[in-house]
């Protein structure tokens, strides 16, 4: 699953797309120079069950972890997953 990426500086997002169509996305908006707070992750049906939400998850957990940066987790979704993944610690 192909995870893109927009950022303009002051918000952002990573998303699933096909055939030109965004089939899942998760925005953040920037916290300052050191955060990010993920806001809100949505998914199409053509993706649920497919693990996509976990996927541009991990695309922002390495996006953070390449910058230095942190994630304030709140998605509830977001939130969950991060209690259940000790490995994402590091970023919070």
């Amino acid at each position: 699953m192909d995870i893109l990426q927009y950022d303009d500086g002051k918000k952002g997002r990573f998303y699933i797309e096909q055939e030109n169509i965004i089939l899942a996305e998760m925005t953040y908006v920037w916290a300052g120079t050191e955060k990010i707070i993920i806001d809100h992750t949505e998914v199409n049906d053509k993706l649920r069950g497919k693990s996509a939400g976990k996927y541009m998850l991990a695309k922002a957990v390495e996006f953070t972890r390449a910058k230095g940066i942190s994630i304030i987790p709140l998605c509830p979704f977001v939130k969950s997953v991060f209690e259940k993944t000790p490995d994402y610690n590091d970023v919070l």
